[in-house]
């Protein structure tokens, strides 16, 4: 069997501490890691130089629509073209986020999505992350509908066990049984679009809710009551749960730094996530991209996706190893909390085991990052994924 060596790296242990190293691979899966006994040293088949460079777990995203000129929820061709690009962003692990369209041919749509899910080869795809229907808040196209329990079985048989997550707020009208029928079915359920007040949170929270996305975007205060009493709604239920995470959009424009940093003086560094929320022309040159929503956007790293001429926010124009770049730079925290944000801790919440770590019978989803924090090399399962040159960076 193949044995890979990956020598003289900075091993980052997300959570753990960051110490060097070699790496030693076989059969998918993490052999050795820090010291590599003098027997499988004698078994290497193929070596890879580290240079002294940072080799991190790969990067798992947990929701994202699109990256480059590929949407996910345009069909299976989408999918797939969007799955071939994320190597080279880092990202080793994802879900594919789509917003449910309640018209006819859609839970159609959803099904050939599903069943495409096994010819993707080059990202691993625990499943679809479905954005609503049942949301009290719209905004990005979400539809607002009430909880539904036969409208529930409709989307999860469309979905044939392919669905992760789902995302809904807690102040939809009968959310609660929605709630509960997806953890009976193993389904992680997120929050969000919202003006809910603590109970309504709470009450999710106590139905099996354990996330929050895209925090602090569409979490809208509830009406204030009271002149100068600042409203309590669901951010500071949630932030004072300790049941729930939360995630971020680290672009700099969708959420202040300090924002994400009140988070993890909330949660500490365990209960913060990355993601990206990346639509088509993330990690593109900046320009203007044609879109399938019949306007153009403009699309900028340092400015997000923005409509081309009325100036709106349509999208994110962010990529994983950005957001890990900013995060590294804003959050004083040892670097290896700052990685786990990336990693580890959207493993735990997907429940996989075997990712985000860095260690002996882990996979070998790994990323070999260059001195300016672009990947050099990113494997999924030992097996190269994307390796860059003098002519790839993120915005090629």
């Amino acid at each position: 069997m193949p044995t890979l060596l990956i020598e003289n790296v900075r091993l980052v242990r997300p959570g753990q501490g960051v110490t060097s190293g070699d790496v030693v691979v076989r059969g998918g899966r993490i052999l050795a890691a820090g010291f590599v006994p003098r027997a499988e040293a004698q078994a290497i088949t193929d070596r890879i130089p580290g240079g002294g460079r940072l080799l991190t777990p790969g990067l798992i995203d947990v929701h994202t629509h699109g990256v480059r000129h590929s949407l996910y929820e345009s069909g299976p061709e989408g999918l797939i073209a969007a799955a071939r690009e994320l190597g080279r962003f880092g990202v080793t692990s994802v879900l594919p986020t789509i917003v449910p369209q309640m018209r006819a041919g859609w839970l159609d749509q959803l099904a050939a999505l599903a069943a495409a899910i096994p010819s993707v080869r080059e990202v691993h795809i625990p499943g679809l992350h479905i954005e609503g229907p049942f949301m009290a808040v719209g905004g990005a196209a979400c539809p607002t509908l009430p909880g539904d329990l036969p409208l529930l079985e409709e989307i999860l048989a469309a979905g044939a066990g392919r669905i992760a997550v789902m995302s809904v707020s807690p102040d939809t009208p009968n959310i609660v049984p929605v709630i509960r029928r997806l953890r009976e079915r193993g389904i992680v359920v997120f929050l969000t679009h919202t003006r809910a007040n603590v109970a309504d949170t709470e009450a999710s929270l106590d139905a099996g809710a354990v996330h929050a996305t895209h925090f602090y975007d569409v979490f809208y205060a509830p009406a204030e009551t009271e002149p100068g009493a600042r409203p309590v709604g669901a951010v500071e239920a949630i932030l004072a749960d300790p049941r729930a995470s939360v995630d971020f959009i680290a672009d700099g424009v969708h959420v202040h730094p300090t924002a994400i940093r009140a988070a993890v003086a909330a949660k500490s560094w365990r209960g913060v996530i990355l993601i990206t929320d990346s639509n088509i022309g993330a990690g593109l040159p900046p320009g203007i991209y044609d879109t399938p929503w019949g306007y153009p956007v403009k699309v900028s790293p340092t400015d997000a996706a923005r409509h081309a001429t009325k100036g709106f926010l349509a999208g994110s124009a962010l990529t994983m190893d950005r957001g890990m770049a900013n995060l590294l730079q804003w959050l004083k925290l040892p670097p290896e909390q700052v990685w786990a944000m990336g990693t580890l801790n959207p493993a735990r919440l997907l429940g996989l085991e075997r990712k985000g770590r860095l260690e002996p019978g882990a996979d070998a989803d790994l990323v070999l990052w260059d001195d300016d924090l672009q990947p050099a090399r990113t494997w999924l399962g030992g097996v190269p994924t994307f390796v860059r040159d003098s002519s790839t960076s993120s915005l090629s």
